[in-house]
């Protein structure tokens, strides 16, 4: 299956829609449940791993913006590069990142996920809270 610009789009914003909401099942209904999920330091494997991720990060962060600058599709890849900005439910902080990823969509789902930013180190340390 060949995949338009629009169809990724389609997918991303429903992700986006429901991210932003902060609802877990409309949000997970966008991956497969065999999702595998490949960020720095990190990778989740289907439903059993991921919904708990995605509950837990709702409980430390509010989702403020989730902007996708620029999408690019080759057969049923999407390349996608994108800035997320959280506010911090511990004390307000806000953090941002900007990244780029790549997935693999299937019948309106994404099977796979991989992630890539500038130092994770340094964002795991804003999401905890330190300088």
């Amino acid at each position: 299956m060949t995949l338009t610009v629009d169809d990724a789009r389609a997918v991303f914003e429903r992700r986006r829609q429901a991210w932003l909401a902060e609802d877990v099942e409309a949000y997970l209904a966008c991956f497969a449940e065999e999702i595998v999920l490949e960020t720095p330091g990190r990778t989740v494997r289907g439903y059993a791993e991921y919904e708990p991720m995605t509950r837990m990060s709702f409980t430390w962060a509010k989702p403020v913006s989730f902007e996708f600058h620029h999408l690019a599709v080759t057969g049923d890849v999407v390349l996608a590069d994108w800035t997320i900005a959280v506010e911090r439910r511990s004390d307000g902080g806000r953090v941002e990142w900007r990244g780029m990823s790549a997935c693999e969509l299937r019948d309106g789902s994404i099977v796979w996920w991989r992630e890539y930013y500038q130092d994770p180190v340094a964002l795991a340390k804003a999401a905890r809270g330190g300088s």
